[in-house]
């Protein structure tokens, strides 16, 4: 790796970072071998061939990973790639605990991104779901068919709109905190607005909302 290949503000990142740091570096080596481009985006290093991304590195509290936008078209032949959570369809991570598994992985780690940089040269698209085709959770199913206002106002949503309200739900593990928010959201849905949308009729992620309902002056 020579110094040209560095992207100022990734070192930036890894001058500030304090967990994780050694990780980072081994893994930043590995992948600007690949010849890919790095840059800065969503606030984590991430590499990309002909200005398509292909890998981003980030770091949790309890590992650091390797993330492959298109994994989900990965053959995996090593059984190593993780998918975080049953909603992300398309990308998939490589977890790490220390820098000498990373060291050891490193034949791996190259054969799975030079695999990535195959898929995207090749043009391969991953074919994502259909709203529709997202799993209602058993909670929520239980008010809309009980309630016909509930039915025809979710479904006069947008679908994305829809998906959010859908992933939102599902995600508690428990049954009772799926069951609350579906009863927190249900006046929400009645009323036409989105997850992120505020009864005023703004949007929480508009500078003007203060996402307390109240249009900031």
């Amino acid at each position: 790796m020579t110094k040209g290949n560095n992207n100022p503000k990734v070192d930036e990142f890894l001058n500030k970072a304090e967990k994780w740091k050694a990780e980072f570096e081994e893994l930043r080596a590995i992948v600007l071998e690949c010849g890919l481009t790095e840059e800065f985006k969503w606030m984590h290093p991430c590499y990309t061939y002909k200005k398509k991304n292909i890998v981003l590195i980030h770091g949790f509290k309890e590992y650091c990973a390797l993330l492959f936008h298109k994994g989900a078209l990965l053959k995996d032949n090593h059984g190593i790639l993780i998918q975080q959570t049953e909603n992300v369809q398309a990308a998939r991570q490589i977890r790490f605990t220390d820098v000498q598994e990373i060291v050891e992985m490193e034949n791996i780690i190259k054969e799975y991104i030079h695999e990535a940089i195959e898929v995207e040269k090749a043009g391969l698209e991953v074919e994502y779901k259909k709203d529709t085709e997202y799993v209602i959770p058993e909670e929520f199913q239980v008010k809309l068919d009980e309630n016909f206002d509930l039915k025809t106002a979710f479904e006069a949503l947008t679908p994305g709109r829809q998906r959010a309200y859908i992933f939102h739900f599902s995600q508690p593990k428990q049954s009772k905190t799926r069951a609350a928010r579906v009863e927190k959201y249900i006046p929400q849905i009645l009323n036409g607005k989105g997850l992120k949308d505020c009864t005023c009729g703004l949007s929480k992620r508009m500078p003007n909302c203060d996402g307390s309902h109240k249009a900031v002056r």
